[in-house]
């Protein structure tokens, strides 16, 4: 198998932790780094996670890079509340003293996509925070950008409310003017003429709930990585419970990992979109369905999925077990519904 060579930029972040589990036990990608940027808890924290994670799945070859510190506008505002003080679910799992982070995951990002331009190959970039650092690229190296073969963006909504404000999520709000600049460049940028963002936000990712009982049935079948995921997300199955009533914790990012892996996860529509920066909507996706801005359609909006073949995705990895073994017990105790694409348009 060709793996897609991908760079994912993040800011872990316990959602952001599960999708860097899957992507490491999924032979259709090879990471070739992570860059982090602050979102979830600062860059520097966010950089220390990485390397936990890469430590618990024995990757600590993949190097870690870390990035803008602060938006580009707009103050700082973390989500330590929803994640945790150490951005684990207040796990406080030791440091990786063997590996250390990289500096100017920037730069990292520009002579990554310059190489692959020059040998002629393709890099996919997976967004699961703030668009900080890839505004920054954009601004600073737009002559690489024509190696990115793919452009993956966790954020934004199109019907389903926000997360942070009646309009938007968190990664557009964080950094409202990056995640313009980004969705106006694959408008604009010639050299990223006829790609789009697959915009994954929360029409999607809030039908991947990660319930106590799938957490105990993943610690049957793996306990070593079952554990782990007990663990961490305990903070945030209390938060979910505390903010939105719901028995379990949505897992946004690692529904973009899955399908960056496999796009029949999902369906959606192609449009123009457009980032609010300013006063109540700060931070809303503006999703033109209907046309009538008359101008290039720069991203492919999500708006259905099925959670049930994506948790089939996700044991499966994790397990190594194979989806078809673990289907009928996750049928039992998913939704009746959830065998069914669900989502809005």
């Amino acid at each position: 198998m060709n793996a897609r060579k991908i760079i994912v930029d993040c800011d872990p972040g316990i959602d952001d932790a599960l999708a860097l589990m899957l992507l490491l036990r999924s032979p259709e990608v090879e990471i070739l780094g992570i860059t982090v940027v602050c979102g979830n808890v600062p860059t520097a924290v966010g950089a220390e996670n990485a390397l936990k994670i890469l430590s618990w799945m024995d990757r600590p070859d993949i190097p870690v890079y870390t990035g803008e510190e602060s938006p580009l506008t707009r103050s700082y505002v973390d989500a330590r509340d929803t994640h945790g003080s150490d951005g684990l679910g207040e796990t406080f799992y030791p440091s990786v003293t063997s590996v250390r982070p990289h500096r100017d995951a920037v730069q990292f990002l520009a002579d990554t996509l310059a190489k692959a331009k020059e040998t002629e190959e393709k890099i996919t970039i997976l967004a699961l925070g703030p668009l900080t650092n890839i505004a920054r690229l954009i601004e600073r190296h737009p002559d690489c950008l024509d190696a990115i073969d793919g452009f993956y963006s966790m954020g934004g909504c199109y019907r389903s409310h926000g997360n942070c404000s009646p309009v938007a999520e968190y990664n557009y709000w964080c950094d409202p003017h990056a995640a313009k600049a980004v969705f106006d460049a694959f408008a604009s940028l010639p050299q990223l003429s006829g790609r789009q963002i697959q915009m994954i936000g929360l029409d999607v990712t809030r039908k991947i709930v990660l319930t106590p009982n799938l957490i105990e049935y993943l610690c049957r079948l793996n306990p070593e990585i079952g554990e782990k995921v007990r663990r961490i997300t305990r903070f945030y199955v209390d938060f979910h419970w505390k903010q939105e009533g719901i028995i379990g914790c949505v897992i946004n990012d690692p529904l973009a990992a899955a399908y960056l892996i496999d796009h029949s996860l999902c369906t959606g529509f192609s449009a123009h979109t457009e980032v609010e920066t300013e006063g109540i909507c700060l931070g809303q996706s503006v999703v033109d369905a209907f046309g009538f801005w008359d101008v290039p359609e720069n991203s492919y909006i999500l708006t259905r999925t099925s959670p049930l073949r994506f948790m089939e995705m996700f044991f499966e990895r994790l397990t190594g077990i194979a989806a078809e073994k673990l289907s009928p017990a996750l049928r039992q105790l998913m939704a009746p519904d959830s065998a069914d694409m669900e989502g809005s348009l």
